[in-house]
């Protein structure tokens, strides 16, 4: 696993509000087609505005007030297939595996794990995002 982070998700509880808050920030709002879920470029980073109790759904774990609940950190992958070894990887290093990989609602693939402290982390491979070569994500306007 390369050693960076592509996207944070932060769940809210009106999404609509968030979205709006973020937008007034001037951070530049992308992927604008994309329903129920509001993308932002930040440099070389995506930031993604989700609602909690999806968040919670998606990730197959209960839903609850706790800071791991509010957000996912991701690492967004170049292939569909690497979604499974980055996977691997962390369970191999005593990561607690939630989800394991499989398709999205949103055409893409993805899991999900928990670290030691309980922080929920999706490993994603997403179609319309361009990971470059560098690592950083670019999300398309």
């Amino acid at each position: 696993m390369e050693p960076r982070l592509s996207l944070i998700t932060l769940g809210f509880v009106d999404l609509g509000r968030a979205t709006a808050f973020y937008e007034e920030l001037g951070w530049p709002r992308r992927v604008q087609f994309a329903q129920g879920v509001a993308f932002f470029q930040l440099g070389g980073l995506g930031l993604s505005l989700y609602p909690r109790a999806d968040l919670a759904k998606d990730a197959g774990v209960a839903l609850e007030n706790r800071p791991s609940q509010g957000f996912t950190l991701a690492y967004n992958t170049h292939s569909r297939d690497e979604v499974g070894k980055v996977l691997t990887q962390a369970e191999v290093l005593g990561e607690r595996i939630i989800r394991h990989g499989q398709d999205a609602v949103w055409a893409g693939h993805h899991g999900h794990f928990c670290d030691l402290d309980g922080f929920l982390w999706e490993v994603a491979w997403n179609p319309d995002f361009i990971i470059g070569n560098d690592g950083c994500l670019i999300l398309l306007a």
